[in-house]
C-alpha cells in the first residue's frame, strides 16, 4: 500500500474571541493518497474550507494554528515561511477556488494567466510559455485554445472560466490539487464535464486531490474516500461507498436525508385556481459589440415564451446557464423590459404599466434573490429591511414593524432577530429575512431566482418546505428559477425546461422526470450528479 502524499495530525484552527466555538477545526486528520480523491463534506462553518486554506497556507490572520501538524514531502507546512510558500504554492500544491470570475484576474488574458504560473517560477522562455498556455487550454478542454488564450474572462462562460483556473493549477504538474467547491455555481451539464475532468486528468497524473463540497451527488460521483466534518470535528470518514451507503454517524446520516430525491413527490394537478401570472409571446435580443470596430453579436435571450401560473402553484424553469431562465424571471417582474409579449397579473396588463402605475402595482410580483447577503442592506436592521417596502406603499410604520415581526415568526425567526443586522445570520438565515422581505408586499406571485443554490443541504431543505408551507398557506403563484433538477423535482407542481432562449418542453413534474420527451431534457436529467448512486441506493 502506497504512503500518503499529505499527513494532516491533530489540527487545531483556532477562532478569533467572540465567535460561536473556540475552534474553527479541532484535533482533525487525515491522510490524501496519490491518485486518489478525498471529499471533505459537511455544512456551511463545518471547517471543511478551513482545512483546505491551512493546507495552502492561505488561512486568514484571524485564525491562529494551535496544534497539529501537515506534513508533506518530509516538511511541516504549518512551519514554512512567506517565501517557502511561495515556491511551494502553484508547483507542488495547487488550487481551484470556488468562484473563478473573482479568483481570475479580469484586466488579464487568459493565456497571460496561464503562462504567469510558470514567471512566477521562473520557468520556461516567454514563447515556451505561450505555447504551454496553449496547450494547457487544450488539455482542459477549452474550445478553440489559439484564440481562446487571447479572451478576458468575462467573454467567458462559467463553465471554461472554471476550466481555464484548472489549467492554472495544472500548469506546473503539483503532487496535490485542493479544490474548494469547484461546481457549485455550475449548470448540471457543466458540472458533470468539470467533475469528468478534473478526475480524468487527476488519474492521468496520479494527483492526491482534496474535494470540498456540500453537494453528495457530487460526492457520489468522483470520492474515493470521504471525511465528515461537523463544527470542525471529524465525525465520520471511509470509503465513500461505505460513507453513502452505510453511514454510522448521526449527522452524516442527516446530511444524507437532507439530500433532495431525484424523485419527484406525487401532487394533484391545480387546475381551477385563477391564473396569477400569464406570459405571453415574450421576447428579449441583447446586441454586443466587440471593441468599436468589432461586429455586433445578437444574442436572442428569449424567444417567444409563455406560459400561465396559477395560484398556489409552484411552475419550475430549469436549464443550462445562458438558457434564458433567469432572463425570463426578470422580464416578468419587469426589472427589464421584453422586445415584445405581454405579463399579466390576473386581469391587469402588467407591461402596459406607466413608471408610477408600476411602482404601484410591483407589490403584487416579488422576488427572492440567489445571494441574500448582497440583497440585504448592511446598514439596516432586519426590522428596516422588511418594513420598509410596506411603509415606502402607505403602510403606517408602526404596524409595518408589527407586520415584520410576524413574518420573522412566519418564516421560523425568533423575534429578537428584527434588530439585528444581516452580517449577524448565517446565509440560510438570510434568506428567510428575504423571504420574509418580499412576502411583506403580500404578493399574489413570488419569484425565485436560484433561492436555494448557495445553501447546505440541510438549510435547503429547511427553505424549501418553509417556501412549500408558504405557498399552501397563502395561495401564493411561485416562479422558481434553478439548475438543480433535485430541487426542482422536491418544491414544483410542473417544469418548463428552457433551452436557448425557448421553451422545449413543458409538463407536470412527475411526468416530466418519468418519462422525458424532448433530447435536451434527457441530457440534464441524465447529467444529474449521483443519479446512478440515488436510483440504488
Amino acid at each position: 500500500m502506497s504512503e500518503p502524499v499529505v499527513q494532516i495530525r491533530n489540527l487545531t484552527l483556532a477562532l478569533p474571541r467572540g465567535a460561536d466555538r473556540p475552534h474553527a477545526v479541532e484535533d482533525l486528520s487525515l491522510d490524501l493518497m496519490p491518485g486518489k480523491i478525498l471529499c471533505v463534506v459537511g455544512e456551511s462553518g463545518s471547517g471543511k474550507s478551513m482545512s483546505a486554506y491551512a493546507l495552502t497556507g492561505l488561512l486568514p490572520r484571524a485564525l491562529k494554528v494551535t496544534g497539529g501538524e501537515i506534513r508533506f514531502e518530509g516538511r511541516d507546512l504549518l512551519r514554512l515561511d512567506e517565501r517557502a510558500w511561495r515556491d511551494l504554492r502553484g508547483r507542488r500544491i495547487a488550487m481551484i477556488f470556488q468562484e473563478p470570475m473573482t479568483a481570475l484576474n479580469p484586466v488579464m488574458r487568459i493565456g497571460d494567466q496561464i503562462a504567469e504560473m510558470f514567471e512566477a517560477h521562473g520557468l520556461l522562455t516567454p514563447k515556451e510559455r505561450r505555447e504551454r498556455a496553449v496547450s494547457l487550454a487544450g488539455e482542459v478542454g477549452l474550445p478553440d485554445p489559439e484564440q481562446i488564450v487571447k479572451a478576458y474572462p468575462h467573454q467567458l462562460s462559467g463553465g471554461q472560466r472554471q476550466r481555464a483556473m484548472i489549467a492554472m493549477a495544472l500548469a506546473l504538474e503539483p503532487a496535490v490539487l485542493v479544490a474548494d467547491e469547484p461546481t457549485t455555481a455550475l449548470d448540471v451539464t457543466t458540472q458533470a464535464q468539470i467533475l469528468k475532468l478534473i478526475r480524468t486528468i487527476q488519474q492521468r497524473r496520479n494527483m492526491a486531490v482534496l474535494f470540498i463540497t456540500h453537494d453528495f451527488g457530487v460526492v457520489a460521483d468522483i470520492a474515493d474516500h470521504v471525511a465528515v466534518l461537523q463544527r470542525g470535528r471529524l465525525v465520520e470518514s471511509g470509503s465513500a461507498e461505505a460513507v453513502l451507503r452505510h453511514p454510522q454517524a448521526a449527522y452524516t446520516k442527516a446530511l444524507l436525508a437532507a439530500v433532495p430525491s431525484l424523485t419527484p413527490p406525487k401532487r394533484e394537478p391545480i387546475t381551477a385556481a385563477p391564473v396569477a401570472l400569464s406570459v405571453a409571446n415574450l421576447a428579449k435580443t441583447y446586441a454586443t459589440r466587440a471593441g468599436l470596430l468589432g461586429k455586433p453579436r445578437v444574442v436572442a435571450a428569449v424567444k417567444e415564451v409563455s406560459f400561465d401560473l396559477r395560484r398556489g402553484e409552484t411552475l419550475g424553469i430549469v436549464g443550462e446557464s445562458g438558457s434564458g431562465k433567469s432572463t425570463t424571471a426578470r422580464l416578468a417582474i419587469r426589472l427589464i423590459e421584453p422586445d415584445h409579449g405581454t405579463v399579466r397579473l390576473g386581469s391587469l396588463d402588467f407591461t402596459a404599466l406607466g413608471a408610477t402605475a408600476l411602482r404601484d402595482e410591483r407589490r403584487r410580483i416579488q422576488m427572492i434573490f440567489q445571494d441574500p447577503f448582497a440583497s440585504l442592506n448592511p446598514r439596516r436592521t432586519v426590522e428596516q429591511i422588511i418594513a420598509g417596502g410596506p411603509i415606502a406603499h402607505g403602510t403606517p410604520a408602526r404596524q409595518a414593524r408589527a407586520r415584520a415581526r410576524e413574518l420573522l415568526d412566519l418564516v421560523g425567526l425568533p423575534p429578537s432577530a428584527a434588530e439585528r443586522y444581516p452580517n449577524a445570520f448565517s446565509g440560510g438565515q438570510r434568506q428567510r429575512i428575504g423571504i420574509a422581505r418580499a412576502l411583506a408586499m403580500e404578493p399574489d406571485v413570488l419569484v425565485a431566482d436560484e433561492a436555494v443554490s448557495a445553501l447546505d443541504v440541510s438549510v435547503q431543505a429547511q427553505v424549501l418546505a418553509l417556501l412549500e408551507d408558504l405557498k399552501q398557506r397563502l395561495g401564493i403563484a411561485m416562479l422558481f428559477i434553478t439548475h438543480d433538477l433535485r430541487v426542482a423535482a422536491t418544491i414544483c407542481d410542473r417544469i418548463a425546461v428552457m433551452h436557448r432562449g425557448e421553451i422545449v418542453e413543458m409538463n407536470r413534474t412527475e411526468a416530466l422526470f418519468r418519462a422525458p420527451e424532448h433530447p435536451y431534457t434527457r441530457s440534464l436529467l441524465a447529467a444529474v450528479p449521483g443519479a446512478l448512486f440515488a436510483e440504488t441506493a
